[in-house]
């Protein structure tokens, strides 16, 4: 480990979100440090088709691949919904490679979806005259999440996406590479209905020079039509149900951690069953195993989900009554109107969670989105208000669906 690969492990830690956007706890990403994006290509389609299920898994096995890959590096990463964008010193980058690159082998031979990955060098967008600073968000001791700012990585997103420059920064699927290390990987839990009526995906894009101050208006006017964050909250530890369908089991999880033995795959999904019967005694009859205690592990995965962050682009998962929502797309509309920010959203009835578990009542995140494909299909309205003329500006942010 090189003396800059701890650069993220090192920042001090926000443990706030509403001093996230804040310039005064961002620092500029070091510039020998890489941008790598992976996303499902066709997302859109694919929700569209009933499939969100599997292209929100695969987004979440890109990060449990490349943390694995890159350990003991502290990566910082955020989720997507349909992929995943991470940050990396040069000296993880061959094994990134070879993670992400066993990624798209896996992506489309166990669910169908091909995966696009690549890395832009920070170097170069820095050379471009582009930004990008990274702010550490500590909500748990267990969990730290990087929240980002700058025109840089909505740059480094189109680069890779594009597609004739694009291929400079592309990730070229290899026949033959071995399937990546996706240890900490889960999807055990049921859809989490919304307590009061609805779940809603919400991505805004902050416009003009002062993002900070239009991101607190946002903050703000949420906290007004949603009220307190314990009400609003999509995951909480008394709506959580742990799946005991074998067929629910055996369609995510299994395929990467298992992923080239069909019959150990079998043993390995009843493996599951298994142990969801015995989380639910455990919880129920407040079981102690080594320094877990089995009642308090519901309460672990409520306090280290991912259900807002930041990346050049705010993302939240709320839950709530339609006048809340109503309300909130009233304010909205407006500073759409006045030009500061652009939005979009999607109304579920439920979340979906799919987990990455190191430790049970030490390190985890867990991913989620809004039942139905929530991510992209908000990315497709925010991707509809903007300026024609942006298509074509490098550097702008139009979400992440395909």
């Amino acid at each position: 480990m090189t003396s800059n690969d701890d650069f993220f492990a090192r920042l001090p830690a926000v443990t706030d979100f509403r001093d996230v956007a804040d310039p005064a706890h961002h620092h500029p990403v070091p510039p020998d440090w890489y941008v790598l994006v992976a996303d499902v290509e066709g997302s859109t389609a694919a929700v569209e088709a009933g499939r969100y299920r599997a292209v929100n898994f695969v987004g979440a096995a890109c990060i449990a691949a490349a943390l694995n890959a890159a350990a003991p590096v502290s990566l910082p990463f955020v989720f997507g919904g349909d992929g995943a964008t991470l940050l990396a010193p040069a000296s993880c980058l061959p094994a990134l490679r070879r993670a992400l690159t066993g990624m798209q082998r896996q992506a489309e031979a166990a669910y169908g979806l091909r995966l696009r990955a690549g890395a832009v060098p920070v170097a170069d967008l820095y050379a471009a005259g582009h930004t990008l600073t990274l702010c550490r968000y500590a909500p748990d001791p267990g969990y730290a999440q990087a929240i980002l700012l700058g025109d840089g990585l909505p740059e480094a997103e189109r680069r890779i996406k594009d597609p004739v420059d694009g291929r400079a920064y592309r990730f070229a699927p290899e026949p033959g590479t071995p399937a990546p290390d996706c240890t900490g990987i889960e999807c055990r839990w049921r859809p989490i209905r919304a307590r009061h009526g609805e779940t809603v995906t919400l991505l805004v894009e902050a416009l003009g020079p002062d993002v900070h101050a239009t991101y607190r208006r946002v903050l703000d006017a949420i906290d007004r039509c949603y009220g307190p964050e314990t009400d609003r909250r999509p995951v909480v530890a008394d709506r959580l149900r742990a799946s005991f369908s074998l067929p629910y089991l055996h369609a995510m999880e299994p395929k990467v951690r298992v992923p080239e033995a069909p019959l150990r795959r079998l043993a390995y999904t009843l493996k599951i069953w298994f142990q969801q019967f015995l989380l639910l005694l455990f919880i129920r009859f407040d079981v102690r195993t080594g320094p877990t205690r089995w009642r308090d592990y519901p309460g672990r995965i409520e306090a280290t989900t991912d259900y807002r962050k930041l990346d050049a682009v705010l993302r939240m998962v709320l839950q709530g009554p339609p006048a809340a929502r109503t309300a909130l797309q009233a304010f909205l509309e407006a500073e759409r109107e006045e030009g500061t920010l652009r939005y979009g959203l999607h109304v579920a009835d439920s979340a979906l969670m799919t987990c990455l578990v190191y430790e049970r009542m030490g390190a985890q995140v867990h991913f989620v989105d809004g039942a139905g494909g929530g991510y992209t299909r908000a990315a497709r309205m925010l991707k509809a208000q903007a300026d024609p003329r942006d298509q074509a500006r490098p550097g702008t942010a139009s979400g992440s669906a395909t």
